[in-house]
């Protein structure tokens, strides 16, 4: 109960300034996207098509960029103002650098202090192969790059020594989406434990071992993960952010 008051105290007003423009927050469910060359690509396909392009595209994206408030060529983050956000982050090149369970819960038990240290709790998670999803109450929007910064400069540093591959890059930039409202909340919450079976790893949630969805089910038992199954599909929610990491 506390946690729907939240969620419906957090979710208001409907709008929200974007440099000095109101916009329906129904409209930001979607990726924003830019334009190259009068191409419209969604933000976070970004890394990947500006490796095609020629200096001259380039240049034309990172004039884009900023001309619209955002940094050059990492996942923009226009809103932060809302208390609720999915954050996502992929290994470089979407390798599988968290390719064991001893590097995937060494990543969560990392993320967790680093999130504690700060005031801020993480709601749901889960960690992949090669990228995860982390729903997140947020109280200092300005501390996550710190936290990013750190968490994945430690774990690059240790997992690079192990392998033998020093000055491999192992992490790419995170992005975020802000949670609009109790709706979206708990359709997330059901997109991230359905992450490892969407991605193929496993017949059922409850067969990945580092996911949230076993804290759920021992705090709130089997039936209250199937009736939010029900009452909050997935359907095609997630879409396109990251089908291209199973490819």
């Amino acid at each position: 109960m506390a946690l729907k008051c939240l969620l419906q105290t957090c979710f208001s007003p409907l709008n929200f300034q974007f440099n000095g423009t109101k916009v329906p927050t129904t409209n930001l469910l979607y990726p924003l996207k830019c334009s190259i060359y009068g191409t419209k690509v969604p933000t976070t396909s970004v890394m990947y098509e500006y490796r095609k392009l020629s200096a001259e595209e380039k240049a034309e994206l990172v004039r884009e960029r900023r001309s619209r408030g955002f940094p050059p060529h990492e996942p923009p983050h226009p809103v932060v103002d809302k208390t609720f956000y999915l954050l996502t982050a992929a290994c470089y090149e979407h390798r599988c650098y968290l390719n064991s369970e001893v590097r995937r819960q060494e990543l969560i038990d990392l993320l967790f202090e680093a999130f504690i240290q700060v005031g801020m709790e993480i709601q749901a998670w889960v960690i992949l192969p090669n990228h995860y999803h982390l729903l997140i109450r947020i109280t200092e929007f300005e501390e996550l790059s710190k936290i990013f910064r750190s968490v994945h400069g430690r774990t690059s540093c240790a997992w690079n020594l192990e392998d033998n591959s020093r000055g491999r890059k192992v992490w790419y930039r995170y992005s975020d989406r802000a949670i609009r409202s109790e709706r979206h909340y708990y359709t997330t919450l059901n997109y991230i434990h359905y992450n490892p079976v969407k991605h193929g790893y496993v017949n059922s949630p409850y067969d990945w071992v580092q996911s949230s969805v076993h804290w759920y089910l021992s705090a709130y038992e089997r039936q209250w993960l199937r009736d939010l199954w029900v009452n909050y599909p997935v359907k095609d929610y997630g879409k396109n952010w990251d089908d291209f990491i199973s490819s």
